[in-house]
Formats: structure tokens, C-alpha cells, sequence
């Protein structure tokens, strides 16, 4: 074992003559190995352009043929990840939320909210009618975001509080980097200045729930408009009245409104939430709802999606709850709903199959039903409001559904991303051994393979967003969304619809593949901590840690080789290099 002078374990070799590119060693069946060793210094009298080209376009073809193996293993989309270990069998209670858990919407939803918001804005608030002419951008803006509400800026932050360059937007206008770095002394967010355990601060605000890609928008369109015709405006004026006219959307019931008239444009996968639902029910498990949404809405679109008996499925029905104060405020009493709707008035001593409830807390959901621990799993799509609480203070295990998993995952198993990838991982790799070399000639090619790495991550990170890439990863490290995610769900999934699917554990097989030419290929991850006798026809590639939470999460794509050579097995809290980020 070696490491380069960056301190990262890489493959090591058997004896042989000293090189600046490592040692290409060959073993009794002729089979080659890469080995990406440290380098010595120049050999006097050396072409080092010429040298270093030939190993570029070696280890680039190398790259080409042995990539395959990435391609034929995809993810499958509907795949749950686990953050921590969680035993389904121990599990005897399935708590659910209802807006994007039960009841996942279309895109069209959210240009609806945009609209509705901006007439709010415009007739409410006396905004500027020529404001109409921002659309909402269905491609601009992802979830995780924060925003600086003094300074009017949009941007994404890395899990370690730094500002990803290349991401902070003015308006609609992207800001050079050299001025961020100006008006922040740097790229790194002091924790004062961050968000709050429930994503509001004093400065930034982060956007977690998935309601909020019109506010994004709006924020960011009205802000455009402000800039380009020279009107002075208080920046946290115009950042409270976009959030108050979205919240009237929301609060007013404008929004449900919308859904309930053509439920069949809005909500998506109805039929999958019922079997799973039924099929719960089937194997004896207990099912709850905990909604802030109104009975009146809750029932038209469990009507449609379920049916007329939905309430035979669920052993206690919660609305109007009022997260994330359900979860921590023990004043506020159950309410009983009567057949009509209205609210009855006696006291609730407990928690009745086909009744439905009202606000309440969860210190009495708690005491009335018995239901604690370890033995309840609980899913939601707001990550503080839906989940942060019942991990921290009460010791439920949680789900997080992220719809834009789906999406994530089918980019990161198309071919342009994966050859993307592939060679910037490969080119990094490169660049990491080659970088004690610092006579001129190898610096100018250093150089150029450099610029070479920018441009592959622009390229990775587009095929994601334009705009911020990923909602995942930044170029280097996890995002603050992810950390948050990977601190407050045991799971994550993109759809409630998870028993149809496996759940992606430590244990599970990366992957080996056999090429045309017989050789056989294992992929493994510059921070594996050991390689093992690797004998007979292998080779090993160097891949990226490729899965959407990258910081010691248990499913990452990352792998040990077996002591025989046989087969790979997943390396749980292994990373990937942060040398090869890609968006």
C-alpha cells in the first residue's frame, strides 16, 4: 500500500523499475495492472510532455474499455437507501405524512403554485404588473438551496458550510465567484449565519420542502426584474412579501383547491400508494396519518386514490397537526371531528379506528397508543418538519421520500453521465500522482489536464440542473440537503412504493464483469483501506462514489476486493476521492 502526496491510499505494485507514472506491472498470466503510485522525480534527459501524453492516452483507453462495468450495473430508481441500519421485521407501526408522501404530485403543480403566488404578489402587494412575463422556470431551481436574505442571493452550500462556486445567483443572473468570494470573505458560511434546526435563520433561509421551488423562483424572478430596471427595494421586504403571498396560497386554501378539481392532473401514482397501504395492512401491521393538510382535502384525494373505504386501512387519522409544533408543544389537546366536519367538544381519552382527529401533540399520540421507540417508522417529506423531531427526541425511525431521487438516480445511469464520470475519475487520478512533478514541461501539461477536469465537471454537473447540478453532491463533497437527509432519515426512498424494491445495504455486491478479451474487471474506490491478493486474469479500476449521499451513508457504489479476487463487496463509510467532484 502507497500513498500519494495527498495522503490517499492507492494501489501498490510488486517490484519493478522506478517510473514517473507508477509501475504497469504484468504477472504470470500477462494480465496488467494500473498502479497508481506516487512518482519519482524526472529521469534526466526525458521528454516529460511526451511521456506524460503517453500515459494519458493510455490509462484514457484503458478507461474506455474497463468504464463498461459501471454501465452494467445501474441503480435501479425506485431503490430505497439506508442511512442506518434498520431491521423492517422489528417494525410493527407505519406512520405516514400525506402532501409528497401518499400523495406525490406532478410538475404542473408547481408552475400552478408560481402563478397563483404572483397574482398574491401583484394584486396583495401592489407589485409591478410587469412582472407576468417571468414564467415559472421548471429547470431553475432545486430543493436545498439557501438564501441570503439581506444580500438577495441564491446558492447552494456543501455540507461543511462552503459556498459551491459556479452556483450563487443574483436574480436570474449568475454572480463571478470572485465577487462571492468578496462579499463573504471567502467561500465559508459561518454557523451564526446558517439555518436554524428547522431551516430558518436570521440570514439564510433554507428551502427543504418540496412546495418551495416556486418560492425559489418567484424570489429569484422578482429580484431580476428589480435589478434590471434600477428600482431600489429592500431586499428583506421583497423576501417577506414573496414568502407571505406563497403562504396565502398555502394557508387560504388556494392550493388545494387547485388539486381537488382535477386530481387526476395533479396526483400521480395513486394506485401504488393503495397497494401499498393494503398490502401493510395484510401482514398485520398498524398504519397511522399525520397530516397538516384539512380533513376536506386529505379525503377527496385518499377518495381518489384508495377509495371510499380509506379510512378502514388506517388506525388513527391526525389533520390539521400543525408540524413541526405537533411534535414539541404538549398544551395543545386532540380534537374529535363530527361526520359533518366540525370539531366536537369532548374530551379524548383515546384514539379510536374511523374517527379522525384533530392538532393535538405527539406526548399524547404517544401515551394514548403505546406506540414508541424503535418499533414505529415514520415517513415524511420535509426533512426538518416531518422527521428531524421523531429522530432526535423521540427515538422513531424515519423515511424520508424524495421524489427527485428518481431523476437523480436515471441521470446518473445514463451513458453520457457514466463516460463523464468514468474519465473524470480516471483524469483526477492522473493528476494526483503526477502532482510532484514540477519541472516546466510537466507542469504546462499538468495545466492543461487541469482545465481539462473543470470542464468534465461543468459537464457532470449540467446533466443534473443547469444551474446548481445535483441536489446531492457539489463538486467536492455531500451538500448541506444531504447531510441534514443522512442525519435525520434511517431511509430514503423516492415513492412510498417501497416494498416492491430492495433496500440497498453495506453487505451487497458491487459488482465484477468479464470483457471480450477474458479479462475480468472489479471496481474498488481510492479510499478501500486494503486490497487483497488479487491473482489471475483481474483488473482494477478506480470508480467514483456515484450514490446521491456520498458522506458515510451505507449504500454507497464503493468496493473491497475479496482475498480470492472473486467478487467485490460494498465498503460501508468509505468516499470518494475530493479531488474528482463532478457538479
Amino acid at each position: 500500500m502507497a500513498r500519494t502526496a495527498l495522503g490517499r491510499r492507492v494501489l501498490c505494485g510488486q517490484a519493478g523499475i522506478p517510473s514517473p507514472f507508477g509501475r504497469l506491472l504484468s504477472d504470470e498470466t500477462g494480465t496488467f495492472r494500473e498502479c497508481f503510485g506516487q512518482p519519482t522525480e524526472p529521469v534526466a534527459g526525458t521528454d516529460m510532455k511526451d511521456l506524460l501524453w503517453k500515459r494519458y492516452k493510455h490509462v484514457k483507453a484503458l478507461a474506455a474499455e474497463t468504464w463498461t462495468i459501471r454501465k452494467s450495473l445501474p441503480i435501479s430508481p425506485s431503490a430505497v437507501f439506508a442511512n442506518n441500519e434498520v431491521c423492517l421485521g422489528d417494525v410493527a407501526v407505519y406512520g405516514f405524512d400525506y402532501d409528497y408522501t401518499l400523495a406525490l404530485y406532478s410538475s404542473e403543480l408547481h408552475a400552478t403554485i408560481y402563478s397563483s403566488a404572483m397574482d398574491v404578489l401583484l394584486e396583495k402587494y401592489k407589485y409591478p404588473k410587469e412582472l407576468r412575463q417571468y414564467e415559472y422556470r421548471q429547470d431553475f431551481a432545486i430543493r436545498g438551496l439557501h438564501y441570503d436574505v439581506h444580500k438577495s442571493l441564491l446558492m447552494k452550500i456543501d455540507a461543511f458550510h462552503y459556498i459551491e462556486p459556479g452556483t450563487v445567483h443574483r436574480g436570474l443572473s449568475l454572480v463571478p465567484h470572485e465577487e462571492v468570494q468578496e462579499l463573504y470573505e471567502g467561500t465559508h458560511v459561518p454557523l451564526e449565519q446558517m439555518s436554524d434546526f428547522y431551516g430558518k435563520g436570521s440570514v439564510m433561509k433554507q428551502f427543504m420542502d418540496i412546495f418551495s421551488l416556486p418560492e425559489m423562483t418567484l424570489l429569484s424572478s422578482v429580484n431580476d426584474y428589480f435589478i434590471r430596471h434600477n428600482i431600489d427595494y429592500d431586499p428583506v421586504h421583497l423576501y417577506k412579501d414573496v414568502s407571505d403571498a406563497v403562504r396565502d396560497v398555502h394557508v387560504k386554501g388556494l392550493i388545494y383547491n387547485i388539486i381537488a378539481k382535477d386530481m387526476g392532473r395533479y396526483i400521480q401514482h395513486g394506485k401504488e400508494t393503495k397497494a401499498v397501504l393494503t398490502r401493510l395492512v395484510d401482514h398485520k401491521k398498524k398504519l397511522f396519518l399525520i397530516t397538516n393538510s384539512p380533513y376536506s382535502f386529505v379525503d377527496k384525494g385518499m377518495n381518489y386514490m384508495v377509495g371510499p373505504d380509506w379510512h378502514d386501512l388506517f388506525d388513527v387519522i391526525i389533520v390539521k397537526a400543525d408540524k413541526p409544533d405537533f411534535f414539541n408543544d404538549r398544551r395543545r389537546p386532540f380534537r374529535r371531528l363530527a361526520d359533518q366536519g366540525g370539531m366536537l367538544w369532548d374530551r379524548i381519552t383515546s384514539l379510536r379506528k374511523g374517527e379522525v382527529y384533530k392538532q393535538g401533540n405527539l406526548y399524547e399520540f404517544l401515551r394514548l397508543t403505546g406506540w414508541t421507540g424503535s418499533t414505529v417508522l415514520y415517513f415524511g417529506d420535509h426533512i426538518y418538519s416531518d422527521l428531524a423531531d421523531l429522530t432526535l427526541r423521540h427515538g422513531w425511525r424515519t423515511g424520508a421520500i424524495i421524489p427527485e431521487l428518481a431523476d437523480e438516480i436515471n441521470t446518473m445511469n445514463s451513458e453520457s453521465f457514466v463516460n463523464t464520470l468514468a474519465w473524470l475519475q480516471t483524469l483526477t487520478a492522473l493528476l494526483e500522482t503526477s502532482q510532484v512533478l514540477q519541472d516546466a514541461d510537466s507542469l504546462e501539461v499538468l495545466k492543461e489536464w487541469k482545465q481539462e477536469r473543470h470542464e468534465l465537471r461543468l459537464a457532470a454537473k449540467i446533466q443534473f440542473n443547469p444551474f446548481f447540478g445535483s441536489l446531492f453532491r457539489t463538486a467536492h463533497n455531500p451538500t448541506y440537503f444531504s447531510r441534514r437527509l443522512a442525519r435525520f432519515a434511517d431511509i430514503y426512498t423516492a415513492s412510498e412504493s417501497f416494498q416492491a424494491t430492495r433496500i440497498i445495504i453495506p453487505k451487497d455486491v458491487a459488482g465484477s464483469k468479464t470483457l471480450s478479451n477474458g479479462r475480468r474487471i472489479i471496481a474498488i474506490d481510492r479510499a478501500s483501506s486494503e486490497i487483497c491478493r488479487l491473482k489471475k486474469k483481474i483488473i482494477i479500476i478506480i470508480v467514483a462514489d456515484t450514490m446521491p449521499v456520498g458522506n458515510n451513508s451505507a449504500h454507497q457504489w464503493v468496493a473491497r476486493a475479496s482475498g480470492r479476487g472473486s467478487a467485490a463487496r460494498a465498503t460501508p463509510g468509505a468516499k470518494a476521492s475530493r479531488g474528482a467532484g463532478w457538479n
